[in-house]
């Protein structure tokens, strides 16, 4: 098989502009939405947002390569980098890498793309590994980079690389394409255009020993900032691990072609989805505001206590819905207080009842226009 860069048309990459011409509007149009959304969001709770959000990206980004960061200590790391309040938790050297690196992709989503930054990126992200010779820098050993899978005796190779040698070249290539299609360039293309092509371009050259599929996403990320002019509050990551497989396999068949209409067509769906989970998210905590406000002097504190521990599920709530159980395991209620508060909960507008007996269960009302 003759991969993307072994072909005489790379890295001209192909594809029909109108295709992506109604996505391109409604990305446009979604972000403004999340503008004006967060404009209801007041300072504190826009912070623990941003947080919140990176923090899912930073997650998520590593949970695709197979990873499991804990969650907690990310989100402390992310909060300090960001000069925010956080606790005083530890991070092991994969999260707080990992932190590391996601906050300085929001700080700095407007500068140029170098191979400093992206050395830099390389370096957070390999923190506390001893088992590779390049870190902090392009990949050099002359054996071939591959994608494989299966027995050692027999695997099966999903991509090869372009040699280490030419990556140097490769990478220069890409750095002046990408700041030349910046909004402020020479030649800006729209977002989800550049985003996609900026992921797939990256992933084919794959300059790194690893953490190539985190740093890609990141520059992904990096291009849907720069063109909405504001740090990225899309959850592209989090939407990409919920389509791993998906992902897979498009980013294969991209490998194999510099002619990306398909590719690029895939890439916006996700991003869009992203972004109307991120809307979904502001959306939710707009809401969680107003109820909160409405119910002030209305409710007790264990009735407060349980709303609370809902809303912290996240607009997906909690799974098969609130139970009595559940509610006396949050508040310590005795059964006839548990009763009698979810009643009134009810009643008062904060919570809707279905099912029966021991099937009862309770769901979040919200008002989220």
């Amino acid at each position: 098989m003759r991969w993307n860069w072994q072909q005489p048309d790379w890295p001209n990459f192909t594809y029909d502009p109108a295709r992506l011409r109604a996505a391109e509007e409604r990305f446009t149009r979604g972000s403004g939405v999340i503008v004006g959304a967060l404009l209801h969001v007041d300072g504190e709770q826009k912070q623990a947002l941003t947080v919140d959000l990176i923090t899912q990206e930073t997650v998520d980004s590593s949970a695709i390569e197979g990873e499991i960061l804990d969650r907690a200590s990310v989100q402390s790391s992310i909060a300090k980098h960001l000069g925010l309040k956080a606790d005083q938790r530890r991070a092991k050297p994969a999260e707080a890498g990992a932190a590391e690196l996601m906050a300085d992709v929001w700080r700095k989503f407007a500068e140029p793309l170098t191979d400093q930054a992206l050395f830099d990126w390389h370096a957070m992200l390999m923190t506390g590994r001893r088992d590779l010779a390049n870190v902090g820098c392009y990949r050099s050993n002359p054996e071939p980079m591959q994608i494989v899978s299966g027995a050692l005796h027999a695997p099966r190779v999903h991509y090869e690389a372009p040699p280490s040698g030419r990556v140097p070249k490769e990478m220069a290539a890409f750095i002046t394409w990408f700041n030349g299609t910046a909004p402020g360039g020479a030649k800006p293309l729209p977002a989800l255009t550049r985003s996609g092509i900026a992921h797939i371009w990256f992933e084919s050259i794959h300059p790194f020993e690893d953490g190539n599929g985190r740093i890609g996403r990141a520059i992904a990320e990096k291009a849907l900032a720069q063109t909405v002019e504001q740090p990225s509050l899309t959850a592209l990551a989090e939407t990409i691990h919920r389509h791993r497989k998906d992902y897979y396999e498009h980013l294969h068949r991209a490998s194999t072609t510099n002619q990306i209409d398909e590719w690029l067509a895939w890439f916006a769906d996700i991003a869009l989805e992203a972004q109307q989970r991120t809307l979904t998210r502001v959306r939710f905590l707009i809401a969680q505001t107003r109820m909160l406000d409405r119910l002030s002097g209305h409710i007790n504190e264990r009735q407060e206590k349980a709303l609370l521990r809902m809303f912290a599920e996240g607009p997906d709530g909690f799974r098969g819905g609130l139970s009595a159980k559940n509610y006396r395991t949050i508040t310590d209620a005795a059964p006839a207080t548990v009763t009698r508060d979810l009643a009134e909960l009810v009643s008062l507008g904060a919570l809707r009842r279905e099912g029966e007996r021991k099937s009862t269960r309770y769901y979040l009302i919200l008002d989220e226009q």
